[in-house]
């Protein structure tokens, strides 16, 4: 990780800041993956809009942050897998979830830095888009 602390930032919420960061990058690989497996039109089209605006959350991150970090593609390889395994109804509430925990997540950060005030409401919207899915017909 090559990093270049900006000097408006706390300290103290860099770890925040970072670990937000990193959770994008992932997301955007994890979000990509799935809409190759995703046996459902919509679903597939959902994941790409996904992916593109977990993409642009890192990159409000690293502006943050001016880390340049590398996306893990842990969860790009397990959440294909666990679709195949327990299907999309048991997984999309487990991917929701991981939105709404993120939006927790930047509560205490993004009432300090108003770019990333943006980025917690996107959270709740994905978790919410994620479980419309299952209410669809598609």
């Amino acid at each position: 990780m090559q990093q270049t602390n900006q000097s408006s930032i706390d300290p103290k919420d860099l770890p925040i800041l970072i670990k937000s960061q990193q959770g994008e990058l992932d997301a955007v690989l994890m979000y990509n993956a799935l809409a190759k497996v995703a046996k459902h039109k919509k679903d597939a089209e959902t994941f790409l809009q996904l992916a593109s605006e977990e993409g642009h959350h890192a990159v409000v991150f690293r502006e943050l942050t001016g880390a340049t970090l590398k996306p893990r593609k842990t969860k790009a390889i397990f959440l294909p897998i666990l679709y195949r395994i327990i299907g999309r109804k048991r997984l999309y509430p487990l991917i929701a979830k991981g939105e709404y925990d993120a939006e927790k997540t930047y509560g205490p950060v993004a009432d300090k830095y108003p770019t990333v005030q943006s980025v917690k409401a996107d959270e709740k919207r994905h978790g919410d888009t994620v479980l419309s899915l299952l209410n669809s017909r598609n």
